[in-house]
């Protein structure tokens, strides 16, 4: 047979689908490996879609989106953080936020580039970074509390550097950056002739304090890109609308990577999303009630373990800790799995600096995560009889 792309033989499926796919084999298993809101998508914005469905040609809109939809994510950029982006080339409506890393990401790295990625981190960027021919070059963050902070990014740049990701609140720890943090890595990203970019899907998701964009911060707006979406903010995971705001030299090329892709996002989804960013904003500060008081619950109910962890402050995950038990997290996340049936993604599926943790995601029922962090108590009774 034909050979596909060297690259792909690194190219693994990630942990956390991996054991979201063998929840199955066990009808009775607590799911708390995605991060996927378990609320429904507001009515007025289903409504929206159904409404355009009906109403509106469905047709391709234009490669960057439909302009009124753009012009939402400009206001919304302008009366959350002062920023400003012109919805005339410099907002890009893409397929989910996933599809906007991967735009950016081919449209700025060159074969040898490397991208700085703090971590533990999200484990979709590294495959994407590599099959656009760049090296990832993971940050530990692991002695900072898991904050990028200046010292260790600017230890880490070198002449090869092209970017530096961020992803904040962060995905798994969910760690987020208060403005004196961001304000000293800007003095940093300053100082470099590299790309910014930062993945802020969890930004409504912000439990405590703000959430500071780097939109906020135009004396590096050439340099900086801005990924973002609705899958968390709004529920609208299955409706794949994402986008990207950056200074519009380099939209230029993003879009052209774009348009090859995916021509537009879906006409119905972006619909909706015109509905969600202009009478639905209210929707986070509401969901994020529930999770606070889901946060707080399983925080406690971890610590009462024995376990060592941090309270998160954004996004909807927990990362606790199981070095007491067990250094391989995918062998403890197997067992859990197996043996009382409760599925959790292992850290290691965060990169290297994730392992000995395992991450709950509390973006499920109350009833749900109770039942999970009692099945996790009698697991590790359980290791303690050993």
């Amino acid at each position: 047979m034909p050979k596909a792309n060297k690259k792909m033989k690194n190219i693994e499926v990630p942990g956390t689908r991996q054991f979201a796919n063998r929840v199955e084999e066990f009808p009775d298993a607590v799911d708390l490996t995605l991060g996927q809101p378990d609320f429904d998508t507001p009515e007025p914005v289903k409504q929206a879609a159904i409404d355009a469905i009906n109403t509106k040609p469905m047709k391709y809109s234009h490669n960057t989106g439909l302009l009124e939809l753009r012009k939402a994510i400009s206001e919304y950029y302008k009366s959350s953080c002062g920023a400003d982006y012109d919805p005339n080339g410099e907002v890009l409506v893409t397929v989910g936020g996933s599809e906007g890393i991967d735009g950016v990401l081919r449209a700025i790295i060159d074969p040898g580039d490397e991208v700085l990625v703090p971590a533990p981190t999200y484990l979709g960027y590294e495959p994407i970074i590599e099959l656009s021919g760049g090296v990832t070059k993971f940050v530990d963050m692991s002695e900072t509390d898991y904050i990028a902070t200046p010292e260790l990014i600017e230890s880490n740049i070198t002449e090869k550097t092209k970017a530096v990701l961020l992803n904040y609140p962060t995905n798994p720890t969910g760690v987020t950056y208060t403005k004196e943090q961001m304000d000293a890595l800007v003095e940093v990203f300053k100082k470099y002739d590299i790309f910014i970019i930062t993945d802020e899907i969890y930004g409504e998701n912000t439990l405590e304090g703000d959430h500071i964009s780097l939109a906020k911060y135009p004396e590096i707006k050439e340099k900086a890109i801005v990924v973002n979406g609705l899958s968390k903010s709004h529920a609208m995971t299955g409706w794949r609308i994402g986008y990207v705001v950056a200074h519009r030299v380099i939209m230029e090329d993003i879009t052209a990577v774009h348009l090859y892709n995916t021509i537009c996002a879906s006409i119905p989804s972006q619909y909706a999303a015109i509905e969600a960013l202009t009478t639905q904003l209210h929707v986070p500060k509401e969901m994020n009630q529930a999770y606070i008081q889901r946060r707080d619950y399983i925080y406690k109910r971890l610590t009462d373990m024995g376990l060592e962890v941090s309270k998160p402050t954004g996004a909807f995950y927990i990362f606790p800790s199981i070095r007491k038990y067990e250094e391989d997290s995918f062998k403890f996340a197997t067992d859990l799995l197996e043996s009382v049936h409760l599925a959790v993604v292992p850290g290691r599926s965060f990169s290297e600096y994730g392992e000995g943790h395992i991450r709950l995601s509390f973006a499920c029922s109350m009833e749900e995560l109770t039942e999970a962090a009692d099945r996790l108590e009698k697991y590790i009774k359980i290791l303690d009889m050993k």
